[in-house]
């Protein structure tokens, strides 16, 4: 009789096929470099604002660590479900999110900057379905888009797919429309198209959604659904000189902050405009500003780089897929984590319109930080459905 040696768990979990050793560490370890960095410019950013802080500096800095460790936990957990169990609990998670949706518009839904996006349950605690929501559209899409393709039925989505994950991706669109949350729908938007493309469709329908983005955003200007500050944020864009004390306060000191900074910065919460509390939602939207101001042109780089890292893996993870689902997922999720990177840092350089969206991993939120981590589990979900080199 042969008996086989039985490996401990130290051993299981070293072993080359098991699943930790076959998640992208590269992109972990640049996602939670870019989680716990943000943390001190979370902090600089709010230590001495006694406001918000009710008067413990560290507030912020604890409650931003406590929302990366729920985020981790969230990691994981995606990781342990697999692939293929996240995939037969689409419809689940896409419904989850429309119901957060529409509970923003109850008498649970609160308005915070002028957009009735947030639901709070006290004792601090809100969250932003909005985030979910993007989650709910990559998924969601990706199940309608796979599913003749990868049963064999076809070689790339038809045009009844294609309209269905449309569909799908209108209603919360459409919600979130009605806050209104215009950088959230921006960001939806973009990702929706880079599904699209990494699902290989017709060239046809990637013209066709780019005309009608641009008839519905013509007609939501023409009816009146933008709220005024929304409006005076893009004329402020269009002209910076509008009115620089006014709309375009938050662009003009975000780029004092970060011009300030020079080549190596004016050293970690040593910055005069964040000492002085000149850049509103310096914690939140603006957070780069701090980064620039305090760890100048070399900090800023550093956390670019970090994000690119983090797309050039999240690229290679959707090469590498197996099935269209994956590459889907995959193609959406770096499509989301691009563009809402380029607008919230091109919106402190003045390059792109205020919009209010986080910086992914950076900015101050449970929901942006949650989501974010979902996003990143999903990514490591696809790649070790399989063992993959490298």
């Amino acid at each position: 009789m042969r008996f086989s040696p039985q490996r401990g768990p130290l051993a299981r979990a070293l072993a080359k096929d098991a699943p930790l050793r076959r998640l992208d560490w590269i992109m972990v370890l640049a996602a939670l470099a870019l989680s716990l960095g943000s943390s001190l410019l979370v902090w600089s950013a709010t230590r001495g604002r006694d406001s918000l802080t009710h008067g413990d500096p560290q507030y912020f800095l604890y409650r931003h660590l406590t929302n990366l460790t729920i985020g981790l936990v969230l990691f994981g957990a995606v990781v342990a479900i697999g692939h293929h169990r996240i995939r037969a609990a689409v419809p689940i998670l896409y419904l989850a999110s429309i119901l957060l949706l529409l509970a923003t518009l109850s008498p649970l839904g609160s308005t915070v900057n002028g957009a009735h996006s947030w639901i709070q349950f006290g004792g601090g605690f809100s969250v932003q379905p909005a985030e979910f929501a993007k989650l709910g559209i990559v998924l969601g899409m990706a199940m309608i888009l796979a599913s003749r393709v990868d049963s064999g039925e076809r070689e790339l989505p038809d045009d009844k797919s294609v309209l269905q994950a449309l569909v799908l991706a209108a209603v919360p669109m459409g919600i979130v429309l009605l806050y209104p949350d215009l950088g959230s729908v921006m960001v939806m938007v973009v990702t929706i198209l880079g599904i699209l493309l990494a699902a290989g469709v017709p060239n046809r329908w990637l013209f066709g959604l780019l005309v009608g983005g641009g008839l519905g955003a013509t007609a939501v200007w023409k009816l009146g659904v933008l709220s005024k500050y929304q409006i005076d944020r893009f004329a402020a864009f269009a002209n910076p000189k509008l009115d620089p004390a006014g709309v375009g306060y938050n662009t003009a000191q975000a780029r004092i902050a970060i011009g300030s900074g020079g080549l190596t910065g004016k050293g970690l919460f040593h910055g005069s405009q964040t000492i002085g509390q000149f850049v509103p939602e310096q914690q939140t939207d603006f957070v780069f500003t701090v980064a620039g101001e305090e760890l100048g042109f070399i900090g800023g780089l550093v956390l670019i780089l970090l994000i690119g890292v983090i797309l050039w893996r999240g690229c290679r993870i959707a090469r590498q897929a197996t099935d269209v689902f994956s590459t889907v997922v995959a193609g959406g999720v770096i499509t989301w984590f691009a563009f809402q990177s380029f607008e919230n840092i091109g919106m402190t350089l003045g390059i792109m319109p205020v919009a209010g969206v986080p910086l992914p991993f950076v900015s101050y939120g449970g929901s942006s930080m949650f989501a974010g981590w979902i996003a990143i589990g999903l990514l490591q979900a696809v790649r070790t459905q399989r063992p993959i080199a490298g």
